[in-house]
């Protein structure tokens, strides 16, 4: 250990006055120096390099659980308190998060529906419940104003829409973009805040076009669309308040690539037994076929 230190300050002071201070031979020091690297000094710096590899491969955003999960993936086996360890010593860290406020006006006199969902996030299969919301990201042009549709099953932001106005139309392309995608059996339960861009007659027509079942949040309640909230500020933790966007077309296509391939496809969650969203919604069909 002596020898370590020595060697990762000798750049700042001289060998002599090193091996003087912490008690050991200079002749010992050199000799140390020249002795080929252990089996177990390989493997620490092998494993050092897969940590760095894996913490840019996802972004910065994992902790040590998620980090093991991936590195697992990649044919390397580390212990959580291996993994704490070398990344302390490296000085790893995740990125930090932001508070950022929320877009909801629900000063109008439009009709809502009732809090349908009540909290009750957990559900059985794809497409039974979905949550959405909007929020907002700055650019040097101005707002860029992003919709969302996450479905609470396996996590996956199935439809999103961006556009520099927060209007009806905004939100009512999130939901075609994810109706496309998904087709939807009828009597989805459809989860929103009292924002008038939901509550629009427009946006209502919609729902019951699709024979969704409208939800919404109580009045100035984030909690009852929580899982939505989760994913505004992953997404502004990990990408958004560590970038500065020209354009907002610049922000768009970065927020595209962030919840196309990282988010829905790469990023591993916890509640998901450390699966990504597409990944879950694979092990579930699998898992019907077979029975």
């Amino acid at each position: 250990m002596k020898y370590e230190r020595i060697e990762q300050l000798r750049h700042q002071h001289p060998v002599a006055v090193l091996c003087r201070v912490l008690d050991v031979s200079e002749s010992g020091y050199h000799a140390w120096r020249k002795r080929p690297p252990s089996a177990r000094q390989q493997e620490a710096v092998r494993l050092e390099t897969e940590i760095r590899a894996a913490h840019q491969r996802t972004r910065e955003t994992y902790g040590p659980k998620r980090l093991q999960s991936d590195l697992a993936d990649h044919g390397v086996a580390a212990s959580v308190d291996r993994i704490k360890r070398i990344r302390r010593r490296l000085g790893l860290r995740c990125k930090q998060k932001r508070k950022f406020k929320a877009t909801t006006d629900s000063r109008h006199a439009l009709p809502l529906a009732p809090n349908r969902l009540n909290r009750q996030f957990a559900v059985e299969a794809p497409n039974q419940a979905w949550v959405t919301d909007i929020t907002y990201i700055a650019t040097d042009e101005g707002w860029l104003y992003l919709a969302g549709v996450k479905d609470l099953f396996s996590g996956e932001l199935v439809g999103y829409a961006m556009s520099k106005r927060m209007t009806t139309p905004l939100v009512m392309q999130a939901l075609f973009r994810a109706v496309a995608a998904k087709r939807p059996k009828e009597g989805l339960l459809h989860h929103s805040d009292r924002g008038s861009q939901y509550c629009a007659h427009a946006y209502q027509k919609l729902l019951r076009q699709f024979d969704m079942h409208a939800s919404m949040s109580r009045k100035g309640n984030c909690w009852d669309n929580a899982p939505m909230e989760s994913f505004w500020g992953t997404l502004k933790t990990e990408l958004v308040h560590h970038r500065r966007f020209s354009s907002r077309e610049q922000a768009q296509r970065e927020i595209t690539e962030y919840i196309e391939i990282f988010y829905n496809r790469i990023r591993k969650q916890a509640r998901l037994g450390y699966l990504s969203p597409a990944a879950f919604n694979q092990k579930y069909y699998a898992e019907k076929i077979a029975a």
